[in-house]
């Protein structure tokens, strides 16, 4: 403001209005005003814009990210379960509870995030915030307000859990439904929202911006993780812990994901910029049946049986050294049997990905349905075979040995 007024003539009835010379006094090539009969939030600067103005100052703040926030967030909710500790009675227990007296903890509490899918009070979260079997699951929402939840079904090898707030008044919820993940573009903006570190008490979720890092990302199975992950979301969108469940947003504010889990590298505990998320069309798939059923099971059968590839099953019965599945059974009347598989075959692939394990297998098939083709490659005195198996409903009879 201060610069619009230098080499004003200190009499404003005899203001120069002429060009400006090349000495050292500039003078002002408009006519000076009175500065007592200027008003700033009306001043637009020479660059004609408006400045100075509330109205200015809040259009330039909103955009689709804060459009995105405000849409998602009444949806997102905090998620508090308690799970009985299933402990043994061992002498380090008796140890502790003489020297310090009271009783051992019986019950685990977690706690995480979760979004609200259903005007009747859907609740979707990670398998590993409610446990496998929880005796209480509470639910909060952004205005405080705080319901007891039934669980309705759990899938541990995904990874996901739907739950019920339990409302005495029928209430209706404000929810938030998932979109194509198959749409997500690398490099578009990823938005977190979620209750990291139990900061939800404080009002509304905590919210992370990022990008898309990358699609499709898979996971090797851990011996001792019952969980597989595979087609994750990565995002650099900061993800701490409680943000487990919550929701993984698009600039349209449409669900593209779940966060789920953070890759620290060994470094430490916290985030280092890798964030992943289960892709909304996982969650569709998995939610679907856990409405129907509670549980996730495949509408078809593969007509065999299977089990991960071992060193003592390699050089037990001279196996081609890799990983995969050992097929153990063949059922004659299903379509493995159907599509020349026998027992002994190791299958390596399923459609497009390298099989690790049973349980990663497993969870491969879960993306199948009946009806569909299914590319499967394996290996047979040691040669290597493509067949494609068509899947269709289970039919009862004999294996094949």
């Amino acid at each position: 403001m201060l610069l619009a007024f230098v080499g004003c003539s200190e009499n404003p009835d005899t203001a120069s209005t002429e060009e400006p010379d090349t000495g050292d006094t500039l003078q002002m090539p408009f006519s000076a005003v009175n500065i007592e009969n200027i008003n700033p939030k009306n001043y637009t600067g020479l660059s004609g814009r408006v400045e100075g103005t509330s109205e200015a100052v809040d259009i330039s703040r909103r955009n689709a990210i804060t459009t995105a926030v405000e849409k998602a967030s009444p949806s997102v909710v905090s998620i508090m379960a308690t799970e009985p500790v299933r402990r043994l009675n061992t002498l380090h227990d008796e140890f502790l509870r003489y020297f310090f007296g009271g009783e051992l903890p019986r019950e685990n509490t977690s706690m995480g995030s979760g979004f609200i899918i259903s005007e009747d009070g859907l609740v979707v979260t990670n398998q590993h915030v409610v446990g496998k079997n929880p005796r209480e699951i509470m639910v909060s929402t952004i205005d405080g307000t705080s319901y007891s939840a039934r669980l309705i079904g759990i899938d541990e090898l995904t990874d996901i859990a739907l739950v019920r707030i339990e409302s005495e008044n029928n209430e209706t919820f404000p929810y938030i439904e998932l979109s194509d993940s198959d749409d997500v573009i690398v490099g578009e903006w990823a938005i977190a929202l979620g209750n990291p570190f139990g900061l939800f008490e404080d009002g509304k979720p905590t919210v992370t911006v990022g990008v898309i890092s990358a699609k499709n990302r898979d996971f090797s199975p851990d011996p001792n993780n019952p969980r597989v992950y595979i087609d994750m979301l990565q995002t650099d969108a900061a993800i701490n812990l409680g943000n487990s469940g919550g929701p993984l947003l698009n600039s349209n504010g449409e669900v593209i994901g779940m966060n789920t889990f953070i890759y620290t590298g060994g470094t430490s505990a916290g985030f280092i910029g890798l964030s992943f998320a289960i892709p909304s069309n996982r969650l569709e798939r998995i939610i679907s049946q856990l409405m129907t059923s509670g549980v996730v099971m495949l509408d078809y059968d593969p007509g065999m049986e299977f089990t991960s590839m071992t060193e003592q099953l390699i050089y037990r019965y001279r196996l081609p050294y890799v990983q995969g599945l050992l097929v153990t059974s063949v059922n004659k009347n299903g379509p493995a049997f159907e599509c020349g598989i026998m027992p002994g075959d190791v299958i390596v692939k399923i459609g497009d990905e390298r099989v690790v394990s049973e349980m990663h297998a497993w969870a491969l098939l879960r993306d199948y349905e009946v009806g569909d083709e299914m590319q499967v490659e394996l290996i047979r005195d040691g040669a290597l075979y493509q067949t494609e198996m068509q899947l269709r409903q289970k039919v009862s009879g004999s294996a094949a040995q």
